[in-house]
């Protein structure tokens, strides 16, 4: 985790320059809030912060030229420069900048300037010069998933952080209920914390009480009873998402999403890969991919091929049909149990 370079910044012990990368935004938000938060004074944040969007259209050699600039009336200025994406395998387009100004001023930073490379992407060029240079010399956060050990650290962090404890039992039900969503995680923490501030602790209870599912949990559920053959309950959920106005395709297609990952993770894993390895090749999150091996085990490659196609064609009915669409789903529901059953020579 990032835990480190987070205390760092809050102790005022900046570095000249950062490179803030990485897939997972919450963390990412919550590295350029801490560093607007305490690199420069709020009143002022007019005079000394500035951000440079080079997707936008901004010059790079006119942000070098701002984090040169004295800071006004203050110790430091915070200068950003978003999406820098010559620090990734991205082809350089027609008339793209030369970063010779950059290289430069990574030589001899500006002592009174913060500067925020900021890109929101899985991985950088290594091989770049520049990239090799900022890794060298500047501080390199990288906001990746978290793994399932840290993700149970950083709710027991914010949790504490609000004065309370949350039981075992009480951490796993919630990261099930949120799909490990760092976003909703943080809203429901706070929302959970001040419910239990008088315990002083986050029971199981209270989570079962006050969070909701996410629809994407409630589409786990949905394979999990359309599978196992319970599709009455498959059913009365389904029709519950209805009435809490999903959308039939919406739903259509957060179930194809899965289906597919779980064909993948089931190919990755048989062939070594670890949560992580696997988490990082098909950019979802680690539990994700945890949940995904545990529904693979009852597929064979044959079954999951069946129900892709099925899909398919229930996406086209229902993209096509003028007649009850909430129909295409429940059909696409009653006809899983009886793939479950067919039997495949392709092997598991």
């Amino acid at each position: 985790m990032i835990v480190k370079e987070w205390n760092q910044i809050k102790n005022k012990q900046f570095a000249p320059f950062y490179l803030l990368y990485g897939e997972e935004d919450y963390l990412l938000q919550e590295t350029r809030q801490l560093l607007m938060k305490h690199v420069v004074n709020e009143e002022e944040l007019d005079f000394n912060f500035s951000v440079h969007d080079l997707s936008d259209g901004a010059s790079l050699e006119a942000a070098v030229e701002d984090a040169e600039s004295f800071p006004f009336m203050g110790e430091r200025r915070l200068v950003f420069i978003d999406h820098p994406v010559f620090l990734t395998a991205e082809k350089k387009k027609d008339g793209q900048e030369s970063t010779a100004a950059l290289e430069k001023y990574i030589a001899s930073p500006a002592p009174y300037t913060v500067l925020v490379l900021y890109i929101p992407v899985a991985k950088l060029d290594e091989r770049k010069k520049i990239t090799k240079a900022l890794k060298k010399s500047g501080v390199v956060i990288e906001a990746k998933n978290l793994s399932e050990h840290d993700l149970k650290g950083w709710i027991q962090s914010r949790a504490s952080a609000s004065h309370v404890k949350i039981e075992d039992d009480a951490l796993e039900k919630l990261v099930s209920l949120t799909g490990a969503n760092l976003f909703m995680l943080s809203a429901e923490i706070e929302k959970l914390a001040l419910f239990s501030r008088n315990e002083g602790v986050i029971s199981l209870k209270t989570v079962l009480t006050l969070t909701p599912k996410s629809v994407e949990q409630n589409v786990f559920d949905l394979i999990e009873y359309a599978v196992g053959g319970k599709i009455d309950q498959a059913l009365d959920l389904y029709h519950d998402l209805l009435k809490q106005k999903e959308e039939p395709l919406k739903i259509l297609a957060l179930l194809a999403g899965q289906f597919r990952l779980i064909y993948q993770v089931k190919s990755m894993t048989e062939k070594g890969f670890s949560q992580q390895q696997a988490a990082s090749r098909l950019k979802v999150h680690p539990y994700r991919v945890k949940l995904s091996q545990n529904h693979a085990r009852f597929f064979t490659y044959d079954q999951l091929a069946q129900i892709i196609q099925l899909l398919a064609q229930s996406d086209l009915a229902l993209k096509t049909s003028s007649g009850r669409k909430e129909m295409v789903l429940e059909l696409f529901l009653t006809r899983l149990p009886g793939i479950m059953k067919s039997k495949s020579n392709t092997g598991n």
